[in-house]
């Protein structure tokens, strides 16, 4: 079969079925598409899954984010630290605020931020610690907390990558700080766009209905707003495809384990790959991103596998050498070495919950074909 008869895998592709439909139909035959009882259910059925106080939906998990970090009441002057390895609106989220991201080196195996870096990385300016749980593998939530509490800062936590996370059993959203996910299309769960807060403080809940809403008035008086908000309300349109993915959470992180344990056994016998990590903490499937040798030419590999129909993307670049960050904040390559390194040499590979084993296999035969290739290439040259 040639190239131009293959059958195109893709990065990523929800799955979304007749409940989804059902859903959002009974949303628009309703009429009431915005501040509906949708969104009651969709926040009812994430606090009880997680077993918090409370959820608080939105229209992204950047906005949740902006808005726990606002709650802290952040501005110029003040800093937070976080890591670099980290979809970009983690930092801007800091940034929305007039404070300053302040980075911290990661973990050479979980990729997420090294407690004794955090640490080190703290100064008088430093207001919080916004931990991020990246590509699905829960960071060390209790270390950074108790850093946290000696130097008296707040703490939000980017669990946007990490949909129905623990930390040694005990979910994100339950470890005494707000845990915020994110609902775009290729994640775990998705709503098309949207976000929600998971917190057991009833007070900040409250506090960010009204932020979300244009700070409107806690006894939710009709346009009566008592303090500056924002307009990051979630439709009841986009809960209703929640509410349904929800129903069936389980199911669909069920086939994104599946897909992963092909990858994990095949990826290990592929010469110039490292598979993902699997280390005491459960990952929540997120992506599949091994890590490819420094003498791989990963450009040229996802260049490779292009023609035969394979989608494949660097993933992901670090926050600190984003052309913004370098010009607004001076940062240069080797700022951060280890951030660095692992995100020069991550490969996103396909991967999404109804993947069949002979998709994978087809992935790695490639994925294996391309480093021999390029290798060859390269050692001609």
């Amino acid at each position: 079969m040639s190239a131009d008869e293959l059958e195109s895998i893709p990065l990523a592709q929800p799955v979304v079925g007749e409940r989804e439909r059902e859903l959002v139909d009974q949303v628009l035959r309703s009429g009431q598409l915005s501040l509906g009882p949708m969104i009651d259910r969709f926040e009812d059925a994430w606090a009880e899954r997680i077993g918090c106080a409370r959820a608080v939906a939105c229209s992204s998990g950047t906005a949740g984010l902006h808005m726990c970090l606002h709650a802290l009441g952040l501005g110029p002057g003040d800093e937070v630290v976080t890591s670099s390895f980290s979809f970009v609106a983690s930092a801007n989220a800091v940034k929305f605020t007039g404070a300053e991201p302040v980075f911290a080196e990661v973990d050479e195996q979980t990729f997420n931020m090294d407690p004794d870096a955090v640490e080190a990385a703290i100064t008088p300016n430093t207001k919080a610690i916004l931990i991020v749980d990246i590509f699905g593998y829960p960071a060390e939530v209790p270390a950074l907390r108790a850093i946290a509490e000696r130097h008296g800062l707040g703490v939000v936590e980017d669990a946007c990558q990490t949909i129905d996370g623990d930390h040694d059993g005990k979910m994100l959203g339950t470890h005494g700080h707000p845990a915020v996910y994110g609902f775009y299309a290729n994640k775990q769960l998705t709503t098309a766009e949207g976000g929600v807060v998971l917190t057991d403080d009833e007070r900040l809940a409250d506090l960010l209905k009204s932020l979300s809403n244009q700070g409107r008035s806690d006894d939710g008086a009709w346009l009566v707003h008592s303090r500056l908000g924002f307009n990051y309300r979630m439709s009841d349109v986009h809960a209703a495809i929640g509410v349904a993915q929800l129903e069936r959470l389980d199911e669909l992180m069920a086939g994104r384990a599946r897909a992963a344990a092909w990858y994990q056994e095949r990826v290990a016998e592929i010469d110039g790959v490292t598979p993902m990590y699997e280390g005491p903490q459960k990952r929540s499937w997120f992506v599949y991103a091994p890590r490819l040798d420094p003498d791989v030419d990963r450009d040229a590999v996802i260049g490779a596998l292009e023609p035969l129909g394979i989608a494949a993307k660097p993933y992901l670049p670090c926050i600190h050498l984003q052309p913004y960050y370098r010009d607004a904040d001076g940062y240069v390559p080797g700022s951060f070495p280890v951030t660095e390194a692992i995100s020069s040499s991550t490969i996103a590979l396909p991967f999404f919950p109804r993947m069949t084993e002979r998709q994978v296999d087809r992935v790695c035969e490639s994925l294996a074909g391309a480093i021999a290739s390029t290798r060859a290439v390269t050692s001609a040259g």
